[in-house]
């Protein structure tokens, strides 16, 4: 849960809460908002947040809202929806191949099934099957490849 349906079901307005804790209401708009991250915010502030609304500050770092600064989600696992039977297909061996290798056992195939999940990216992304965006979450995620 986020700060601002916590303060909605709280019936707490983000006026009150910056009066009782000494945050600064524009603080706590932008948290809400999605603006500011509280895993951000300085101890002090988390503090003060969770002493006003009598909790610890650890539930108030679970209050960090599921949103970018630019009203995105954090959490990009939608970007593996809708994808083309044959490139789940390729993700499918690839998550099999990382889990063999990442528990330590031998994979001779690896480095096909890297270059083909690869290729199969490359052409989903060209053939527009899947955006821009879709493609380096895909990278990012299964082939671990940091994009600069």
């Amino acid at each position: 849960m986020d700060l601002q349906t916590y303060l909605e079901q709280k019936k707490i307005s983000k006026y009150h809460l910056s009066k009782i804790s000494g945050v600064p209401k524009t603080t706590i708009t932008d948290i809400c908002a999605g603006r500011s991250d509280i895993e951000r915010c300085t101890a002090k502030t988390v503090m003060q947040l969770a002493k006003a609304l009598e909790c610890t500050m650890e539930e108030i770092m679970e209050m960090a809202s599921p949103f970018d600064a630019s009203g995105l989600p954090k959490d990009k696992s939608y970007l593996e929806c809708g994808l083309p039977a044959f490139l789940q297909e390729s993700l499918e061996t690839m998550k099999k191949a990382w889990n063999l290798l990442d528990n330590g056992e031998k994979y001779l195939r690896w480095d096909c099934d890297y270059c083909n999940l690869q290729s199969d990216i490359n052409i989903a992304e060209v053939e527009s099957l899947i955006s821009t965006e879709q493609a380096w979450y895909l990278r990012e995620k299964y082939l671990r490849i940091e994009r600069v």
